[in-house]
């Protein structure tokens, strides 16, 4: 699994230190050593002392490492597949969106946390054990909920680390600040009527799908009166009779609200979900002709009701886009995400421009000091570039809407005088990442003897020469992927990828084999990295499904294609 691929972090400027946020992360370095700790810990727990998974890669305190948040996240995954399988528990945020390594780290801990809920039990942590941040144990609508009340709003929580049901108050605590900050205006007030009115249309007419038309259970009210005081209680009245006459006395689906705030607005917010929490639960989709409840975000939980609206206050977020099968489910993820990575301010300012420039088949590295290989930019790749090296180096860190990597600027078409004008790297370590398609490592460091990148800067950026297939063809045998013995090591279900060994053999009973030693994307121009090695046997990533346009080298054979069947068919 490449980290660095799945790892979908765009933090562009960001020093492991300082900054402190609404998660109450003060030194994010020594929040991650913590966390670490503890990882270590619930692996020892469930696996027993010193045993880990395959590919677990050990990075304990090397918190200088372009990679060290990556491998965080990558041994806390594969730590949740050895204890619950393919499957995640409920609320499980796994692999970050985010700019922010205070949010990143904030993340794995959170999915850290349910699976020592799993290990230990539900709020029994080992003697030791260093997450003591209780928000970080609720679910990621309320503490990205408290992050945007407090970065944007400035409205900060209040309620103590030790608190009771610490979730369930910060969560009634954010319902307030929201009322505070955004519901709370003439407009809202003044719509009202309006809402209960519709809302008492759409019990009327669940009640005439459900009962036949006009008829209604005793009691019944039928407050019709859009001036009248009591049209909110008299609407819930009204409903709960029919959930009795329908489901049963004091039968409720799950996530049934009960007792509505004395707020008007969370009164009606209450109200518009029971209702289409029932209709859902009798079957009523598509709605009843005339249904007025056309807002598909009524119908989800109100805590994310509530973060969706400061999202559409705060960065006009809008859930148009949301698909419609499992919504509410979608919405969160899409909320959440927009959250913890906002969108970037407008950049169209000559000043914002500065910077930008284009790529002349540059060779990119996730380190300043070019030891771990990641690509050939293509020529054209625009990038902003934020920070040049010290001294008479000519590297740089610079970033493009998929990419933050390291690249020479003598291989881009920036002058030298503005690379001089960069502030330089002193006191900054940014994250890099590459989820460009070009991009095709971490690589070994190559060498001017073995070829690769350091060769091309040497030839004045000459990409290095493919192999000679004609050479090959003479050299080996040619065999179709169906010779390939592919040994699956580890899946990325939600990449689709697997972690595979190759060798090569002579014919599709695949008893006679050797192993594959290099791979070649003619796609990309670049080889295949090499992740690690298993029984002797190069470690590769693949996509599933057929690929071709390969060259899949053995000692004496080659194939053009290989395939990579999902679980499902294995």
């Amino acid at each position: 699994m490449q980290r660095y691929k799945l790892l979908l972090v765009v933090i562009l400027v960001l020093a492991l230190t300082g900054i402190v946020r609404a998660q109450q992360i003060t030194n994010v370095t020594s929040f991650m050593l913590d966390l670490r700790s503890d990882l270590e810990n619930t692996a020892n727990q469930a696996l027993g002392d010193g045993k880990r998974p395959d590919s677990w890669t050990f990075d304990i305190n090397n918190t200088a490492s372009p990679t060290y948040a990556a491998d965080l996240w990558y041994d806390n995954e594969l730590l949740a597949t050895a204890v619950f399988g393919d499957q995640r528990p409920d609320g499980w945020i796994g692999a970050p969106v985010t700019k922010d390594i205070n949010l990143v780290a904030r993340n794995i801990r959170h999915d850290l946390e349910l699976t020592a809920d799993k290990v230990f039990g539900p709020n029994n942590r080992p003697e030791g054990w260093k997450g003591n941040i209780t928000l970080f144990k609720c679910d990621r609508t309320i503490m990205n909920t408290v992050l945007i009340l407090q970065t944007t709003f400035n409205a900060k929580s209040a309620t103590a680390n030790d608190a009771v049901n610490y979730c369930q108050t910060v969560s009634s605590e954010n319902q307030s600040l929201v009322l505070k900050q955004v519901l709370s205006a003439p407009e809202i007030d003044a719509g009202l009527p309006d809402l209960l009115l519709a809302a008492r249309g759409d019990i009327e007419r669940l009640a005439d799908e459900e009962l036949g038309l006009n008829t209604r259970p005793n009691g019944w009210v039928g407050n019709k009166d859009k001036t009248s005081p009591n049209l909110l209680s008299d609407n819930f009245l009204d409903l709960e009779n029919l959930a009795n006459e329908k489901l049963g006395v004091g039968q409720r689906p799950p996530g049934w609200l009960g007792t509505p705030p004395a707020v008007p607005i969370y009164g009606y917010q209450y109200l518009r979900f029971n209702l289409e929490l029932l209709a859902n639960t009798l079957g009523k989709t598509p709605r009843p002709r005339g249904w007025q409840g056309v807002n598909p975000v009524e119908s989800c939980p109100t805590p994310l009701q509530n973060l969706v609206t400061l999202a559409q206050r705060a960065y006009g977020f809008s859930a148009d886009s949301v698909p419609a099968g499992a919504f509410c489910q979608q919405l969160a993820v899409t909320v959440n995400n927009t959250i913890e990575n906002p969108p970037p301010p407008d950049t169209t300012s000559a000043a914002n421009d500065k910077f930008v420039f284009q790529g002349k088949y540059a060779f990119t590295y996730l380190d300043v000091k070019a030891t771990q290989y990641m690509g050939i930019m293509p020529g054209g790749t625009k990038f902003k570039a934020w920070y040049r090296n010290f001294g008479d180096s000519t590297m740089m860190f610079v970033s493009g809407s998929d990419f933050a990597l390291f690249v020479d600027r003598r291989w881009t078409d920036m002058p030298q005088d503005t690379y001089e004008r960069l502030p330089s790297l002193e006191g900054v370590k940014p994250l890099t990442f590459c989820d460009a398609a070009w991009c095709n490592g971490p690589g070994p460091t190559p060498t001017p003897t073995g070829g690769g990148a350091i060769q091309a800067l040497i030839n004045q950026g000459t990409p290095p020469a493919p192999p000679d297939i004609n050479q090959v063809q003479n050299q080996k045998t040619q065999v179709s992927w169906n010779n390939i013995r592919v040994t699956y090591l580890l899946d990325n279900a939600a990449a689709r990828t697997a972690q595979v060994t190759l060798e090569i053999c002579a014919d599709t009973s695949q008893t006679d084999c050797e192993p594959v030693t290099r791979v070649y994307d003619n796609t990309t121009g670049t080889a295949k990295a090499v992740l690690s090695q298993q029984n002797n046997l190069n470690v590769y990533e693949f996509a599933y499904g057929y690929t071709s346009n390969l060259l899949i080298e053995g000692p004496t054979r080659f194939s053009p294609d290989v395939w990579i069947s999902d679980p499902t068919i294995r």
